[in-house]
């Protein structure tokens, strides 16, 4: 198994160094086994089998030639043994089903970690997209995001 990172800040750059190395089972070491895991789409994750069997499919697919870069990282500790992380991610290089490039995407990931003896291990974690301009979802045919203010 993975070794877990020491300090919960860590948990983002271990799960971008295990996406860069397309290592489904690392990035999924992370999680503990009964872990939650929101995607960006609401895709929801049981357990870290359907984690890494989740990623492993992404990662050798659409997600095959992708950079994923952490930026700003904020920790909010919660006694000794409990860490709320939150991650803005960078992703580049996703495959559109056409074959076709996306573009850039940035996302927050949370992920809700406690202390073990080994390291900082995720309960759950939550991605989401960052839609810029944007305030809340609207509909008016197929979902989308909207901005009231203007």
């Amino acid at each position: 198994m993975t070794a877990l990172p020491t300090e919960p800040g860590d948990i983002p750059r271990a799960f971008a160094a295990a996406w860069m190395a397309r290592d489904a089972r690392g990035l999924a070491a992370l999680f503990a086994e009964d872990a939650e895991f929101v995607n960006v789409v609401g895709l929801w994750w049981h357990d870290r089998a359907a984690i890494e069997k989740a990623h492993d499919y992404a990662l050798h697919s659409f997600f095959a030639d992708t950079d994923l870069k952490p930026g700003t990282i904020r920790v909010r500790t919660i006694g000794d043994d409990v860490a709320v992380v939150q991650c803005r991610f960078t992703l580049t290089g996703q495959r559109l089903p056409d074959g076709g490039a996306a573009g850039p995407r940035r996302t927050i990931l949370t992920f809700v970690a406690r202390a073990t003896p080994q390291g900082w291990i995720t309960q759950a974690a939550q991605n989401t997209d960052i839609v810029d301009g944007a305030e809340t979802l609207a509909r008016s045919g197929p979902l989308r995001a909207a901005d009231y203010r203007a």
